[in-house]
């Protein structure tokens, strides 16, 4: 239901005291996305009681627009919060809930690390996978036994409903929501004005022991960099690890630490993305995709986007090219 002009209306509620990291982080993707000069989203940051929300830094914040605006809202996000209730009881107060069943029965929920804790306790996530903060994760399976914790993912996309970890998974999960809702030429604008990373698998581990390798140690990232442009040439364990100087045992051990997935899983999840952004911005048939990405053919790869997005090459062809063509 996009307001006149044609936008999405991105509603970002603030729980006080909530966490201002998350809190911009909706307003910086969505409210910089753009098609031809065009803003795609109408982001409303809104509070629940009143105008002025604390932060848990310290600082408070005037918010434009009051709970009314949940009643257009396309998408309602939910960034980290300490709410106490949710936090503590896993419950809200009924003014509050009065007020979250105002959104429309078509919205999309997210949240961002705790703001789980507000869906939850709206029973939103009951019978769902869904993630969090991993310091937080138990806290919220214990309040919440219905719903189905995974906080060994960056993010989780169930369709109307997502979720993800703490503080920069946020960006991940927003970045790869723009994208589904029109394409990675977007989203990959959007990554480079915030000068991050355009995209990261959502399956990828929350945490990894040693992201920075040690001083004097070897390092994967060389050999993942060659990797991203020869994706379409056969590629295994060795022939990596014979770019990175290092047995193929020494290789694998070291990549799961600094991707925090192992190296056939990367392989064939940048593969996939490879082909997302073929079939999106060329004209190649699935075929040629199929080779180009490295997976081979035609068949292969419908396994593959099946598994990663639920669609075929060709479906998944007509959605987001329709955006922009």
């Amino acid at each position: 239901m996009p307001t006149p002009d044609g936008r999405h209306v991105v509603v970002v509620l603030a729980f006080a005291p909530v966490v201002g990291f998350d809190l911009q982080i909706p307003p910086q993707v969505f409210g910089t996305a753009e098609r031809d000069g065009r803003p795609l989203y109408d982001v409303r940051v809104t509070g629940v009681e009143g105008r002025t929300v604390p932060t848990a830094a310290g600082f408070a914040l005037q918010l434009e627009h009051g709970p009314e605006a949940l009643a257009e809202a396309d998408t309602v996000i939910v960034p980290g919060t300490r709410h106490e209730s949710a936090r503590r009881d896993g419950t809200l107060s009924d003014d509050v809930l009065e007020i979250l069943s105002t959104a429309p029965p078509h919205a999309r929920w997210m949240s961002i690390c705790t703001g789980a804790f507000v869906l939850a306790a709206a029973g939103l996530l009951d019978g769902r996978r869904v993630t969090t903060h991993w310091a937080h994760a138990d806290e919220l399976r214990r309040l919440h036994p219905r719903v189905e914790v995974d906080e060994s993912v960056l993010f989780v996309d169930d369709g109307d409903l997502a979720t993800s970890a703490g503080l920069a998974a946020g960006l991940d999960l927003c970045l790869h929501v723009l994208r589904g809702d029109h394409g990675a030429a977007v989203a990959n604008d959007v990554a480079r004005h915030l000068v991050v990373a355009p995209w990261r698998d959502g399956g990828q581990a929350q945490f990894i022991d040693s992201p920075v390798p040690a001083a004097g140690d070897g390092s994967t990232a060389a050999a993942r960099a060659w990797a991203l442009d020869h994706l379409d040439e056969p590629l295994d364990v060795a022939t990596l690890a014979a770019r990175a100087s290092m047995s193929v045992r020494t290789f694998t051990r070291r990549f799961r630490i600094e991707a925090g997935v192992s190296p056939h899983a990367w392989l064939v999840a940048r593969r996939v993305a490879r082909a997302r952004t073929l079939l999106e911005d060329s004209d190649l048939p699935v075929d040629r995709i199929a080779v180009a990405a490295g997976l081979g053919t035609a068949a292969s790869l419908r396994s593959h986007l099946a598994a990663d997005v639920g669609l075929s090459p060709l479906a998944y062809r007509r959605r987001f090219r329709g955006a922009d063509r």
